[in-house]
């Protein structure tokens, strides 16, 4: 992956094991105006030696380091005279691997717990007490039982006597609680310390100098060479592309397929700021006609997906032959996008998040990928966007997958159900934004559920769709809870999708969370 090449920023390596968390200590650092990188501990080698980092963290890990070839940190991170920070397995391994001992535990620690501070650190300088008790969030079962030579104990827990340890000679520090999750509440600060105060990162990695770097690093890359840029109405795209065209002016194009399963007035929203808020060349292709038709009588999700994906790219493709001399194809490809692609096992996964992308870059095509946001979280790149000046109305605009309605829509697809889902869904944003809820909420959407109920409108009966609404809260999509709202709103919206929507007689509203992975009904 490529990262910031300007030797000034300091920058954060980041080994994961395997953790379900590893991203949010990606999240913790880059809250500090750190650039961080994620990388498999297959691969951590070589990502030291390119990045050069001023730090490194070991993620936690569902292995045991007493497993035969149990995963391990590279010795050269140790040698190396760098700040080293080890989490849950990541304590593990680093005590273990410097001449420690580790032993299956017999008494283990998931969930809730508290730690006790013995020895004061800079790790905890103004934020935890030699003597007090803090709550922490433990998940092991194997625990450290004797320390590397260099070490001291620094905080115990009633299941983990070396929970806590701290080499402060050499700058290594771990601890065997999560200290990255909410639920150990001063972890962050703690984060903060060993990011700034014991690595001494200054936080200068801020979304104008991202700009500014990526501008350059973009020209650069594409010299006087023309790039196609898939527009999906989507931010990410969006951002992309002004960022290019920042960098490149005309020799960017734009393209926007209209596949029939945009919400409503997507089109005209997306030709109007790029036509003509930013005066970027945009081709806009109305293929609602053969997308719709493929589509007809399929009901499996996946099926959906790989349609769509590969009638996007045939369209795509044509229009690409028309505009002609193109070398490069811009793709909004965001960092969970890149994590999401390489599994734990070093291995590049089958899809990268199937239910956003709809297609890859066939090699029929010979264009080289321009990916300026890859190295963002999503809410950086609504940053940056707002560092290019984009409307907030546009940056703030909630998530839409690359297949459109088409995965809110289970089932079969058909116009009616694309009509009523349409406006419905218009009609539950609208009252969320008076509601003055939109900005609170990281996306909310209605469903059109494949059943029909009976029911009773007046002096009628009726056999009409259920409408399915939900909301979610989440920092970048990872993970993601339902958004409480009060029954009074749910009414109201209900109230008036029923009123003003033919064919719907039932809304219902969807109060599930979700674990990291797609937040999108499926």
């Amino acid at each position: 992956m490529d990262h910031p090449d300007k030797i000034l920023h300091d920058k954060i390596l980041i080994v994961d094991f395997g953790s379900q968390v590893t991203q949010l200590i990606a999240r913790r650092v880059r809250e500090e105006k750190v650039y961080s990188e994620i990388v498999p501990y297959q691969k951590a080698a070589e990502a030291f030696a390119r990045m050069k980092p001023t730090a490194v963290i070991l993620s936690g890990g569902p292995a045991s380091v007493l497993d035969k070839d149990a995963p391990s940190a590279p010795q050269a991170i140790f040698d190396a005279g760098v700040p080293v920070l080890g989490i849950c397995y990541g304590e593990q391994t680093m005590a273990q691997q410097l001449g420690g001992l580790v032993e299956a535990g017999h008494h283990r620690e998931f969930g809730r717990a508290e730690v006790t501070v013995t020895e004061n650190s800079p790790l905890f300088e103004g934020v935890w007490t030699k003597g007090d008790k803090y709550p922490v969030w433990m998940s092991h079962g194997d625990r450290v039982t004797r320390l590397p030579q260099g070490f001291k104990v620094v905080g115990t827990s009633p299941n983990a006597p070396i929970a806590m340890i701290a080499d402060e000679k050499r700058k290594f520090y771990a601890t065997q609680f999560h200290l990255e999750v909410m639920h150990t509440p001063q972890g962050a600060q703690l984060l903060r310390n060993f990011i700034r105060k014991i690595a001494g990162c200054s936080g200068d990695w801020t979304m104008r100098a991202y700009k500014d770097e990526a501008i350059e690093k973009i020209r650069k890359q594409v010299g006087k060479g023309r790039v196609i840029c898939g527009l999906s109405g989507g931010v990410d795209s969006a951002v992309a592309a002004v960022l290019i065209h920042e960098a490149i002016g005309d020799q960017l194009t734009c393209v926007f397929v209209d596949h029939g399963l945009l919400r409503l007035n997507e089109g005209k929203t997306v030709a109007d700021l790029f036509r003509g808020h930013y005066n970027i060349p945009l081709v806009h292709v109305d293929a609602s006609e053969p997308f719709l038709k493929a589509l007809e009588g399929v009901s499996d999700p996946e099926t959906k997906r790989k349609i769509i994906g590969k009638l996007f790219i045939d369209v795509f493709e044509a229009e690409a032959k028309k505009i002609g001399g193109a070398e490069f194809l811009a793709q909004g490809t965001l960092y969970p996008d890149v994590i999401e692609s390489v599994s734990f096992t070093g291995g590049p996964s089958v899809t990268i998040k199937s239910h956003h992308n709809v297609g890859g870059l066939p090699a029929r095509m010979n264009m080289k990928l321009v990916e300026p946001l890859r190295e963002l979280f999503k809410d950086e790149v609504r940053a940056l966007g707002r560092e290019l000046g984009l409307p907030e109305v546009f940056v703030g605009r909630h998530p839409f997958p690359g297949p459109g309605l088409a995965i809110r829509c289970p089932g079969d697809i058909t116009r009616e159900k694309l009509e009523i889902l349409r406006l419905a869904d218009d009609i539950y944003i609208d009252e969320i934004r008076k509601a003055g809820l939109y900005d609170v909420i990281w996306q909310a959407f209605a469903v059109i559920l494949p059943v029909k109920t009976v029911g009773v409108m007046g002096d009628g009966r009726t056999y009409d769709f259920v409408v399915g609404l939900r909301a979610v809260t989440s920092t970048d999509g990872m993970t993601a809870d339902f958004y409480p709202f009060d029954m009074k709103f749910i009414g109201n919206v209900a109230t008036r999708i029923i009123n003003e929507v033919k064919g719907v007689n039932r809304v219902v509203y969807d109060i599930t969370s979700k674990p990291p992975g797609t937040i999108e009904w499926e």
